[in-house]
């Protein structure tokens, strides 16, 4: 039930125009999404650490780690953010690949 606003001389203030809603609105955290990207036996390991440093800002090593973990481990998480940038940022890796005529793919998971 909304609380009822007092006015100056501490009486109820009858306008119901002025009932407010005096409890916090529940924010939820988004559900977050890794975009993982997947070995293949074709695209070429610099190929995977541009694509790690353009489309998700990593650092040389860092991309180089992901790049060793995704040939090594058959995937790796290039970065985890909410669903609608993740799948933005999947679908211009795969765009890219294609492009450059490598079957590199990247999908998105849900986190948590």
């Amino acid at each position: 039930m909304p609380a009822r606003l007092i006015d100056i001389e501490g009486e109820p203030n009858t306008d119901p125009v002025e009932d407010v809603l005096l409890a916090d609105p529940e924010l939820k955290k988004p559900q977050m999404y890794a975009v993982v990207m997947y070995n293949d036996d074709y695209t070429p390991m610099e190929f995977v650490v541009d694509v790690l440093q353009n489309h998700f800002k990593h650092t040389l090593d860092s991309a180089i780690s992901i790049m060793l973990a995704i040939h090594q481990q058959g995937k790796g998480i290039a970065g985890i953010y909410p669903k609608d940038i993740a799948e933005t940022k999947a679908q211009a890796v795969n765009r890219e690949a294609r492009q450059a005529g490598y079957p590199l793919l990247s999908q998105i998971e849900p986190q948590g």
